[in-house]
């Protein structure tokens, strides 16, 4: 899985947490290479590590040891404000749990990521709000999340975590509190958005469903990975 022109490269990550007298192993050793543009179903048991693979990817979290570099840029030599600074600017994250400002309307949840980076332009203002209206959202402009279906609130989440034009976007369960049909609606935006934008994906799912339309699934085990043919 090593390639020295990844988009992502992941090397001897450790990670590990403690639990009273015991310390508990997430990862040890860990080794992985994706590749720019590559949508990645990323599978598990519970507590198998995979929501903390996301929080390291995006710099929320540090490793114990390991290196891991996202488009040239070593995340695990950056201090917190740095690691802020690239996954407010270059990351987009979608959550089971919506994770929208109940007091902002869908455009002003919209336009968050673009205000925080200052690229709160006109044209890219006019660019969010055409995004709004292709996910059948144009008209709720004005409406507040709880005025907003499960699924009018992950889309609108969806396209939140995409309106900055990240180069990674990190999905942990994104279809996990919907129902079937409207998970597959929400799947189908994402593969959307992703065809558009060539953005790379890496998404936390139990979906079987996810998993096939993947173009890799990666299979986290025991604090080791491994690939799963198709």
């Amino acid at each position: 899985m090593h390639n020295s022109s990844s988009f992502i490269k992941i090397r001897r990550l450790a990670r590990g947490y403690s639990e009273g007298e015991q310390r508990r192993v997430i990862f040890a050793n860990l080794n992985l290479d994706i590749e720019r543009g590559a949508f990645i179903a990323l599978l598990g048991q519970s507590g198998s590590g995979k929501s903390t693979l996301l929080n390291l990817l995006g710099g929320i979290d540090l490793p114990d040891a390991g290196r891991i570099e996202v488009n040239g840029q070593v995340l695990t030599d950056l201090h917190e404000r740095g690691r802020t600074r690239f996954r407010r600017r270059h990351i987009g994250f979608v959550f089971q749990f919506f994770n929208l400002i109940p007091t902002l309307t869908a455009e002003e949840n919209l336009l968050l990521p673009l205000e925080l980076n200052r690229l709160a332009t006109g044209e890219q203002r006019d660019r969010a709000l055409e995004l709004l209206d292709n996910i059948g959202l144009g008209d709720r402009r004005s409406s507040f999340p709880e005025q907003l279906s499960g699924g009018e609130q992950q889309r609108l989440a969806i396209v939140r975590a995409l309106v900055h034009d990240p180069l990674l976007l990190l999905a942990d369960e994104p279809t996990g509190n919907l129902d079937a049909e409207t998970g597959e609606r929400i799947l189908e935006l994402l593969l959307k958005l992703h065809r558009q934008a060539g953005t790379t994906i890496i998404m936390v799912t139990h979906s079987r469903e996810v998993a096939t339309r993947a173009d890799r699934i990666l299979v986290l085990e025991a604090g080791h990975i491994r690939e799963r043919s198709r």
